[in-house]
């Protein structure tokens, strides 16, 4: 087991009703099979994350096919970055298991082990109980519950993350693999909340210890049901600023047409070589 406990950092031991550590802190695992490694005084809320509805329609979304294709270019980035097999990935942010399931099932030729993990329990029961190729864990993105060293890669898709934790968890070599949204992501969604829509970048970010090795962008268009442009719409922040009008006419269209604009990017963990050179 390459988990950790969450309170004293000391190895977790599997038992059949969950895991402990050394210092008897007891973690229990729910009957879909996931971990709960998210102590009560870590939380900011009774239940942070997304709720029941939000996760249900996200799914509803994500299963029409709509980010199918950045999905496929994620996985393509992570395979040929890491080849060989016996690869240990971490979907950080993984709801309900939308990535995480096809990174399982497009690296199992090559015994790939796939964890993913939240901080909303509603969607890691889900994806536990649909896809139980991978495991999952109830957990913050601050503090990972993994071991010094024990991670190949880790997936980030839109989902924030400790820089300071993947620089420890990530062996060195290792990769993170990351989904953020280009200029033109939503580019009609937003011309419906604000009078100019402005076209930001975002820029690579400086993860301690890392390195960019490769970025690409990919974009295409998408045409929606009525329904699935409100549930994107919920999806996002843009929901807390959209008009009643605006969500009416989402509701009321028979094709939204929007942009999909994405920017993948891969930065390499540097060596122990490469730490050295840096230093001298």
């Amino acid at each position: 087991m390459i988990y950790r406990c969450p309170l004293c950092q000391q190895p977790l031991q599997a038992k059949p009703r969950g895991a402990y550590c050394a210092a008897n802190h007891q973690f229990d695992r729910a009957k879909e099979g996931y971990l709960n490694l998210l102590p009560v005084q870590f939380k900011r809320s009774k239940d942070p994350g997304d709720n029941k509805a939000m996760t249900q329609a996200r799914r509803a979304f994500l299963n029409a096919g709509h980010y199918a294709p950045m999905r496929q270019a994620m996985i393509d980035a992570l395979t040929q970055a890491l080849n060989g097999e016996h690869q240990t990935i971490l979907d950080v942010g993984c709801g309900e298991g939308y990535y995480t399931h096809a990174i399982a099932d497009q690296t199992a030729a090559q015994q790939w082990s796939i964890y993913g993990l939240d901080i909303a329990k509603i969607a890691v029961r889900y994806a536990a109980k649909w896809y139980p190729q991978c495991q999952f864990s109830v957990a913050s993105s601050q503090r990972l519950p993994f071991a010094d060293n024990s991670l190949d890669g880790v997936v980030r898709i839109y989902a924030p993350c400790n820089g300071d934790e993947l620089d420890r968890v990530i062996k060195p070599g290792g990769v993170v693999v990351t989904v953020t949204p280009g200029p033109r992501h939503l580019f009609q969604l937003k011309a419906g909340i604000y009078d100019e829509v402005r076209l930001h970048e975002t820029p690579a970010e400086a993860l301690p210890g890392f390195q960019l090795e490769s970025e690409r962008s990919l974009h295409y268009p998408m045409t929606l049901a009525g329904e699935q442009a409100l549930t994107l719409l919920q999806m996002t922040p843009l929901a807390w600023r959209a008009s009643d009008e605006w969500r009416e006419t989402l509701a009321n269209a028979n094709g939204f047409h929007c942009e999909a604009d994405f920017t993948l990017r891969v930065y390499r963990h540097h060596t122990e070589i490469d730490s050295a050179k840096g230093e001298a």
